[in-house]
């Protein structure tokens, strides 16, 4: 699978506001903490906005915040918000005019469940877990 640019902002700027929850971020600080462009992560705020994962406060002291607690926010409505084509139906593997039941096939018995997996197990991971894991440290690899 692969994310774009913009998914994977959006989990790594969901992670920075789930830190520092309950406090006003601004877009500036969360660039730095990144090491991002400041504009292209407005962008991906403006799409958390919009799906109402993030509110701002304009002003001195505004900044951008979490809407709801930490925990109950999961990758998947992360990444539904910034990823355009992740969630959309497979299109069709034959042709309009096919006398074939490959498209049903297919859909019934690779791609519905691949969905349905995808989705299940990014439903199953929210942002609290992933400050829960920085929090311990991550994960330790030993060669």
């Amino acid at each position: 699978m692969r994310i774009s640019t913009k998914g994977r902002y959006g989990l790594a700027v969901m992670v920075c506001l789930a830190e520092r929850n309950g406090e006003n971020q601004t877009a500036v600080d969360i660039s730095k903490r990144l090491d991002v462009s400041k504009i292209y992560l407005e962008q991906v705020l403006s799409l958390l906005k919009g799906a109402g994962l993030v509110q701002s406060v304009k002003g001195s002291q505004g900044g951008y915040f979490l809407d709801t607690a930490p925990s109950a926010i999961t990758v998947y409505e992360v990444l539904k918000a910034t990823e355009n084509g992740l969630f959309e139906k497979t299109e069709a593997a034959a042709g309009e005019g096919s006398t074939l039941s490959v498209d049903k096939s297919l859909n019934k018995l690779v791609w519905d469940g691949l969905e349905a997996s995808v989705a299940t197990a990014l439903k199953g991971v929210t942002l609290q877990d992933i400050v829960d894991d920085i929090k311990r440290g991550g994960y330790m690899f030993y060669i």
